[in-house]
C-alpha cells in the first residue's frame, strides 16, 4: 500500500496475519507473557527503542510476567501499515526474548449509554470524568478509563435500562463467552446484528453486548 496514512479496514487487518495481533475496538493489541517482572520490562524497552527507530509509539502496559502492547495512528484516527509494521517488529522482538503470545485474553471494555439526546448529555459526562467529547464518545484525557459511547435510541419514560457495558472481543472469542454465560445463569437475547455483535442478559435481565470489528467496514 502507498499511502501509510491510509486507513485499513477490519477484514485488511484480519487479512494481513498477524498471529499474535488482533483488532479489538479500533486497535491492534496484543498480549506478551514472560517468566518475570525483569524479562517483560526487557522487552518493553526492546519495543520502545523499535518505536522510536519506527517513529511511530504504541501504547505500552508492564505487569509481573506481561506485557500488553496497543497500536493505532492517532494521526488519521484507526489501524494504517504503520501499525502493521510495527506489530511485527514488536512480535520479532518478542519471539527473541521467548515471549509468549497470549490472544485469548484480549479484550477491551466500552461503555454504552442509550440515549436519543446525546448533545444535551454529553457535556454533563465530559465534566464527570474530566473528558473531552468527540461526536457521540466522552474519553477521558488519560486514556485509562473506558470510553463512554452514546448508543442512539427512540425518545422513552423511565424506567428502562440505560447503561449496558459494550465487550470488545477477537471474533473467535466470542462463542466460547457466550457458552460460558449462559451456562452461569444468562441468555442469548439477540444474535441479530452477529457477527458485528451479540446481545446477552443475566438472570435479572440487565444487557451486555459482545462485540467484534466485522461489518463494520
Amino acid at each position: 500500500m502507498s499511502d501509510p496514512r491510509q486507513l485499513l479496514t477490519g477484514q485488511q487487518v484480519a487479512d494481513a496475519g498477524l498471529a499474535d495481533w488482533r483488532l479489538v475496538l479500533g486497535s491492534l493489541r496484543a498480549r506478551f507473557t514472560t517468566d518475570d517482572f525483569a524479562s517483560a520490562a526487557r522487552l518493553a524497552r526492546r519495543v520502545g527503542e523499535a518505536a522510536e527507530a519506527a517513529n511511530h509509539h504504541p501504547d505500552l502496559g508492564i505487569r509481573w510476567g506481561r506485557l500488553d502492547v496497543s497500536l493505532s495512528s492517532h494521526d488519521v484516527g484507526g489501524i494504517t501499515v504503520r501499525d502493521l509494521d510495527l506489530a511485527r517488529s514488536v512480535s520479532r522482538l518478542a519471539a527473541e526474548e521467548g515471549a509468549r503470545a497470549d490472544v485469548g485474553s484480549l479484550q477491551a471494555v466500552e461503555i454504552a449509554l442509550d440515549t436519543a439526546d446525546a448533545e444535551r448529555l454529553g457535556p454533563f459526562w465530559a465534566a464527570v470524568l474530566e473528558g473531552t467529547v468527540d461526536s457521540d464518545t466522552v474519553r477521558d484525557r488519560s486514556g485509562d478509563l473506558p470510553a463512554l459511547w452514546f448508543q442512539g435510541t427512540e425518545a422513552h419514560d423511565e424506567p428502562r435500562q440505560r447503561f449496558h457495558l459494550d465487550v470488545w472481543l477477537p471474533p473467535e472469542q466470542v462463542q466460547r463467552r457466550i457458552d460460558a454465560a449462559v451456562a452461569a445463569g444468562g441468555r442469548l437475547v439477540s444474535d441479530a446484528e452477529a457477527p458485528s455483535f451479540w446481545v446477552l442478559a443475566d438472570p435479572d435481565g440487565n444487557k451486555v453486548c459482545l462485540c467484534t470489528w466485522q461489518e463494520r467496514g
